[in-house]
């Protein structure tokens, strides 16, 4: 291989001017020996305003004729980099269905990984309970299976935030990934992490665990295992379910209804969802609700009261859902009551949830389902009762989401009448404020008309003195002579006498 094709040419052009026949075809070039002036190999035709094109057969030929391939191919490179650089409509709402679809797949998946991990986790607690102990091969290798389990979800969740956040870019043609990344963003992603991320570790680790029985309030210590405290929040793992109910709604797939939302401006939201449901079906989402519920609640009060219920009334599964349902039902025999504060919080909780309305649907339900199955010759008259308590039950249940709607509404009215009347009072300090600045601009307006007006009263004399006419000079005073000698004289002392007597 010559020279040129290390610089980026390969081969030369020769051209007529002088600047490329100007060195005799005989002189060698540097590094390469001398070549006869007329090859065999070589036809040179010279051209004035083409360059010299070698024949196929010379060795400078085909560096050339690769050399312009490879321009030509990224001359077709870059133009493919243009077009992608401005996509068009259609190519942007394709991207955005395959991200749609991806953002789904991954919920899917993190849901399944999610309650895997949870039933891994109730299994390795219950057979470590009466199977084997925690520091046996077998709840090490359940606990690594959970481990691996979290691992992969978190690695989902952080992979479905990044296609929301791609999302987010195509929604608004953004360029760069870091203008999605809010402060409510990052929070609500480290969140999710932190929820996710709690499990059982691999191990046996204890801590002592004190509290107060119910009955006798004798205190009570007892070695737990912190697996306790690590597998009970896995449960806030299910809000993963909402997350795939909501991907895979039709309200939320269907483009007439987003179109219809965006116009309305409605947030189609997990919680739009439920209620759309409970609009629906009532009486399903509320059982399928409440059982969940039941179920969850029951065990945890059965872990937690394991360590302190002596007597196994409470950490029986069957009496920790007895405990729960009366609690659900408001009722509250005071048959059975939790030791530990965690089953204490359990049951508030699970008397918070749970209202009347909701609970005399189920009760009707149940009723219904008893008199028309469970019986040989059903009771129509019983059944017909029932059924009109179950309507009179679900139209209650209605009324109050009705009802606090309206409680909703008057609340924002009332925050709208606060709000009012802190403007109203700020506008009464302003006006109050330039009605000060009004009488003190009357006070120094009225101080310059009592100014003006004597200097009105005062107008006419000067006026008069201005007008009148000045005095007539004085005549010029002569100088003295006799007869102003004479009469500067005193007057004559002498008494009267005739006028020839007086010289």
């Amino acid at each position: 291989m010559n020279s040129h094709s290390h610089n980026g040419c390969g081969g030369r052009p020769l051209g007529s001017g002088l600047g490329a026949l100007g060195r005799d075809p005989s002189e060698p070039e540097a590094g390469h020996p001398p070549q006869p002036p007329h090859g065999p190999g070589l036809q040179v035709v010279v051209a004035k305003s083409e360059p010299a094109r070698p024949s196929p057969g010379s060795p400078r030929g085909q560096p050339q004729d690769q050399e312009e391939e490879e321009d030509d191919e990224e001359d077709e490179a870059g133009r493919r980099r243009d077009l992608g650089k401005t996509p068009n409509v259609g190519h942007r709402l394709g991207h955005r269905r395959a991200l749609f679809e991806k953002r789904k797949r991954l919920s899917d998946y993190a849901l399944i990984f999610g309650m895997f991990g949870i039933v891994v986790m109730v299994t390795e607690t219950e057979l470590s309970w009466g199977v084997y102990t925690k520091e046996s091969l077998y709840s090490f290798a359940l606990k690594c299976l959970i481990s691996l389990s979290t691992v992969i979800l978190l690695g989902l969740v952080v992979l479905y935030h990044a296609r929301e956040i791609q999302l987010f870019m195509v929604d608004n043609g953004a360029d760069d990934w870091r203008i999605a990344m809010t402060c409510e963003r990052v929070f609500l992603i480290s969140l999710e992490l932190a929820v996710c991320a709690i499990h059982p570790v691999p191990g046996h680790y204890r801590f002592t665990w004190t509290a107060r029985l119910a009955f006798t309030y004798a205190p009570s210590a007892a070695e737990a295992d912190v697996d306790v405290l690590l597998s009970v929040p896995m449960f806030l793992r299910l809000y993963l379910l909402g997350r795939v109910m909501l991907l895979h709604s039709k309200i939320f797939t269907d483009a007439s209804s987003r179109s219809i939302g965006a116009l309305n401006k409605v947030t189609f939201n997990t919680r739009f969802v439920m209620k759309t449901l409970m609009t629906i079906c009532p009486g399903t989402v509320l059982l399928v609700f409440s059982i969940s519920s039941w179920i969850v609640a029951a065990w945890t009060v059965r872990v937690c009261e394991r360590y302190h219920d002596k007597q196994e009334v409470t950490s029986n599964f069957l009496g920790a859902m007895w405990l729960i349902s009366i609690t659900f039902l408001s009722i509250g025999y005071g048959d059975m009551v939790p030791h530990t504060y965690c089953g204490k919080g359990v049951c508030l909780l699970t008397g918070i949830m749970v209202k009347n309305a909701a609970a005399n649907v189920l009760r009707e339900t149940w009723l219904i389902y008893k008199h028309t199955r469970l019986v040989k010759k059903p009771d129509h008259a019983r059944v017909r009762k029932h059924q009109r308590k179950f309507l009179q039950a679900i139209h209650q249940l209605r009324s109050v989401k009705i009802e606090q709607g309206k409680l909703n509404d008057q609340t924002n009215t009332l925050a709208d009448l606060a709000k009012t009347q802190n403007v109203m009072y700020d506008l009464m300090s302003e006006l109050h404020a330039q009605h000060e600045e009004l009488e003190a601009r009357l006070a120094a307006l009225e101080s310059r008309l009592d100014a003006l007006g004597a200097s009105l009263q005062a107008l006419p004399g000067l006026i008069a003195q201005a007008i009148r006419p000045p005095p007539p000079p004085l005549p010029p005073r002569p100088g003295p002579g006799p007869l102003d000698q004479a009469a500067r004289s005193p007057p004559c002392r002498w008494p009267p006498m005739a006028p020839s007597d007086c010289g």
